[in-house]
């Protein structure tokens, strides 16, 4: 695997690519009193120009009450079918923009919130990635098994894929 390390517009997107490609993904937060951090599935509403990537979810969930005490987090993204993986820290901002409920609203987010788009528990997630890190396969599953295959028996090298920190 070589190692392709990628800065400011190439950066965000990579982000976006792989983000937008995978959808969703592990949000982690931290909680107060224990060791290990809260993970919960959480689909992205968009990944901006500036490689910030947005949610919607509940005040009134663990990750916000997480978010309160310690702005950090922690996105996980994997695509096994195609050994395609993104690792993002960065901090996080909440607020109740109504202009950005208003601009990813849609059915899916509808089933989380009894009220609907005025559900008072209705929150946005800004995440600012701080550093990053992926892993991405130039081809699918099974050729990247046969190269790695082939270069266990050659005693070539070939290449399987890139991975790389993602500064933006």
């Amino acid at each position: 695997m070589s190692t392709e390390n990628l800065r400011n517009q190439e950066a965000i997107d990579k982000i976006k690519e792989m983000v937008d490609k995978i959808d969703v993904g592990m949000m982690c937060s931290f909680t107060s009193g224990s060791e290990y951090p809260h993970a919960v599935p959480m689909s992205r509403q968009e990944v901006d120009e500036e490689g910030n990537i947005w949610f919607l979810f509940s005040s009134e969930s663990e990750t916000n009450r997480n978010l309160q005490r310690n702005n950090k987090v922690s996105l996980l993204y994997a695509h096994v079918g195609d050994y395609n993986f993104l690792s993002i820290n960065g901090v996080g901002e909440i607020s109740q923009d109504r202009a950005r409920i208003d601009k990813y609203w849609n059915k899916m987010i509808g089933a989380w919130f009894e009220k609907g788009r005025e559900d008072p528990h209705i929150r946005v997630l800004k995440v600012i990635p701080e550093e990053a890190h992926y892993w991405d396969n130039k081809s699918n599953k099974l050729v990247t098994l046969l190269k790695v295959a082939a270069s266990a028996i050659s005693g070539r090298q070939m290449d399987i894929g890139r991975e790389g920190k993602l500064s933006v």
